[in-house]
Parts: C-alpha cells; sequence; structure tokens
C-alpha cells in the first residue's frame, strides 16, 4: 500500500463501507482481523452512542484498527411549508395502519460540522482512520483529528470534489461511484451530478497525487482485481458485506437482499431527503410521482420514513440501502467472506504482491 495509507497490516486490500445502522461493532471487528479494514458509521449516532461503539469494536479488536464515519451535510433547514406538505402527501400511509401522521418531523441527526460532542468522542477513541461523508468539517476540526494520529479520507463523487479533498490536505479519496448503495457524498445534493460510473471515475481521481479507494457496485474479489490493477489502492464495498451475521441487517432486509434481481435498485431522495441508492419498494415509488411535493431537508424528510415504517414493519417503507450489485451478495461470516474476496483478488490480479511491494 502507499505510505500515505499508513496501514501496512492491510492484508487485504478490501475495507467494508461503514453503512450506519447496519455496520457493527462486531462486524468492524471481524473484517479488521481477517486482514481487511472495518469501519463504522457514525452519521447516525450521538456522541454517547458513538463512543460505545468505537469501544466495543477496540475491545473485540485488541487495538484501534478500524475506521469511523462522520456525515458533514450541511445542517437542516426547518421549513414549516414543505413539512407540511410532505407530511399531507403520506398521509394516507399512515392512514392505512390506523394512524395520523406525525404534527412535525425534525433534524433526527447532527451534522459533524457543529457537532463538538463526537468530535471530542472520535478524538477520544483514536480510530485508525477517519473518513467524511457529504463534504469536509473546518480546517481546525480536520487539524484535531490529524493530530490524533487518523490517516484522513473523504468521498468524492465528481473531479471537482476530490480536488477539495486534495485542496483540504486530507490523506485518501473515497471514489464513489453511481452504482453504489446508500448515500451518494455529493457535497450539494442540489446541484449537477455527473453520475460517474466507479471506473469512470475512478480513471479521473488517480493523476491527482493522493491514493484512491474504488467504491460503487464491487461485490466479489475479481471486480475488486479489476480496480486494484486500474491503479485503486483498495477497494471499499457496503453491499457485500450486508448479508453477513454479524451486520445489523434485519430479516426484512435480508429477504430482500437474498431475492433481489437485478435492476431493483433505485437512486432516491424520498427517504432521507438526499440520493440514495436501495433496493425499491413503495416509498421510493410514491417519491417518484408526478404529485410527490418538493421535499424538506435530509435528515428531517429521514425523520417521517422512519416513523412510517416504525407502523408498518416489513419493507414498504424502509431504508434498504444496497447497491447495483444487490443481486449478488453473498451470506457468510465476514472474516469468511475477506478470505473468499483475498483468494478472488489474488487469483485475478497475479500482481498483487508486487505492487504493494512497489509502493
Amino acid at each position: 500500500m502507499s505510505a500515505r495509507f499508513q496501514l501496512p497490516d492491510l492484508t487485504v486490500p478490501v475495507i467494508q463501507a461503514p453503512m450506519a445502522g447496519i455496520a457493527t461493532p462486531h462486524l468492524a471487528a471481524e473484517v479488521s482481523r481477517a486482514g481487511g479494514l472495518g469501519s463504522l458509521g457514525l452519521g447516525a449516532s450521538n456522541a454517547g452512542q458513538a463512543a460505545a461503539m468505537m469501544a466495543e469494536t477496540c475491545e473485540r479488536l485488541g487495538s484501534n484498527r478500524y475506521g469511523v464515519n462522520l456525515f458533514c451535510h450541511r445542517p437542516a433547514k426547518a421549513d414549516p411549508a414543505r413539512e407540511t406538505a410532505w407530511l399531507d402527501y403520506l398521509a394516507p400511509e399512515f392512514r392505512r395502519f390506523g394512524a395520523e401522521p406525525p404534527a412535525r418531523i425534525e433534524e433526527i441527526y447532527r451534522s459533524f460540522l457543529e457537532d463538538d460532542e463526537m468530535l471530542g468522542a472520535v478524538l477520544e477513541a483514536r480510530p485508525a482512520v477517519v473518513s467524511f461523508h457529504f463534504g469536509l468539517p473546518s480546517a481546525d476540526r480536520i487539524t484535531a483529528l490529524r493530530d490524533s494520529g487518523a490517516t484522513l479520507a473523504a468521498t468524492a463523487t465528481s473531479r471537482a470534489e476530490a480536488l477539495a479533498i486534495r485542496t483540504a490536505g486530507l490523506d485518501l479519496i473515497v471514489a464513489q461511484g453511481y452504482e453504489a448503495g446508500g448515500h451518494r457524498g455529493i457535497f450539494d445534493p442540489d446541484g449537477p451530478d455527473a453520475q460517474q460510473t466507479t471506473q469512470a471515475l475512478l480513471h479521473d481521481l488517480l493523476d491527482l497525487g493522493l491514493p484512491v479507494i474504488a467504491a460503487g457496485g464491487i461485490m466479489d474479489g475479481h471486480e475488486a482485481a479489476r480496480f486494484l490493477a486500474a491503479g485503486a489502492v483498495a477497494v471499499q464495498m457496503g453491499t457485500a458485506f450486508v448479508a453477513c451475521p454479524e451486520a445489523a441487517a434485519n430479516d426484512a432486509y435480508r429477504a430482500r437482499l437474498g431475492s433481489a434481481k437485478p435492476g431493483d435498485t433505485v437512486m432516491t431522495r424520498a427517504i432521507s431527503g438526499r440520493p440514495a441508492r436501495g433496493i425499491a419498494n413503495r416509498l421510493t415509488e410514491l417519491g417518484r410521482k408526478a404529485a410527490a411535493p418538493t421535499l424538506p431537508d435530509y435528515p428531517i424528510v429521514y425523520d417521517a420514513s422512519k416513523r412510517l415504517h416504525a407502523l408498518a414493519g416489513g419493507s414498504d417503507y424502509a431504508a434498504q440501502w444496497a447497491g447495483t450489485g444487490a443481486f449478488r451478495a453473498r451470506a457468510m461470516p465476514a472474516a469468511e467472506l475477506v478470505a473468499l474476496l483475498d483468494r478472488e483478488i489474488r487469483a485475478s490480479f497475479k500482481g498483487l504482491d508486487a505492487c504493494h511491494k512497489a509502493e
């Protein structure tokens, strides 16, 4: 690996995507112990919850060799008119279950941009890698995290975002292609999105002088090898790990993943308020209809969908994030999956060890 990656003991060039709400300390520890890099998504946690997750991961693993991911979205602005319109639109769905929509919905997750408690929790836990999604924090937060010894990374969906990451002095770029499951890391959700594939985006970023991690639609080691041979220092895989027993996916999520077919995923804002790829359901279809009103800000929209899902259960309103390769997920323990990925990568990329020695 490149010296700037600062993880010489990463024997399998696979990073388990952070997947807020799905990645667990058990999953992250098993992936790291197996030679990859396990990760925790902290975007849906408060500082206390995050501290507990990091402590458990460190205890299971016996070291801090894991990563955490922080959401750097612009804080939501309340807009009662938009929020009321969205709740009115969803009212028939609530009434299907004998309930009325809530009187109001709120910002349920704090942005790391203004969460001093989360910064303190991460600085105290000192994970080996800290990554950012939806943008970048302030320079003083970056400096504080760097001073803790962390390697710093951020998601880019375009060359412009990657240039901003380089300018901010980070160590790694996560090139997130349009195939990726979960939230697009796009800095401005209302701006243009070139919707580049993982392959095209990787190609566009390799000349920037920072190590690039390929992410999006990668489901096995043979695909991973293709990106590694093309110049990626590692691949990041999320959907491939959702089916692992150590992940927090519920039975309905696992069943949908197990029965998924090509084309079953869609990019939607209807669940959270920001573009995200998941398995299509009743709520994603409602979001596509011409009658759908302008959405409130992220994560205020999430408050409505979570309340609706709590009433309904199942899959109709669930955030079952998954990439375009969801139909090829393989259910097995995380350590076994990492070992299998390692074998597949080495079978398809004979120059892997020589490449790493050269770096």
